[in-house]
């Protein structure tokens, strides 16, 4: 994986508390930690994502597609 240096701001009082957790050998980092939380935070906003889609479906609609496609498909499993 290959990695990109960035330059950042913040504020003062984040900053602290972020070497707090630093040299409490929480993160090995400055850089390891902001990562993590870029990771964690762009993973949690994927799964909001994918929740407010799924709620746009309409369950009786899927359903059906699903049994239409086990009902074709059936037929065509081989006998074990």
């Amino acid at each position: 994986m290959s990695v990109s240096k960035i330059a950042i701001s913040l504020d003062e009082s984040l900053l602290a508390r972020l070497d707090r957790l630093v040299r409490s050998r929480v993160f090995p980092s400055r850089s390891r930690a902001i990562q993590d939380a870029v990771e964690e935070k762009l993973a949690r906003l994927d799964r909001t994502r994918l929740a407010q889609e799924c709620a746009k479906l309409d369950p009786a609609y899927e359903q059906a597609l699903a049994e239409e496609g086990m009902a074709g498909e059936l037929n065509e499993w081989p006998e074990y």
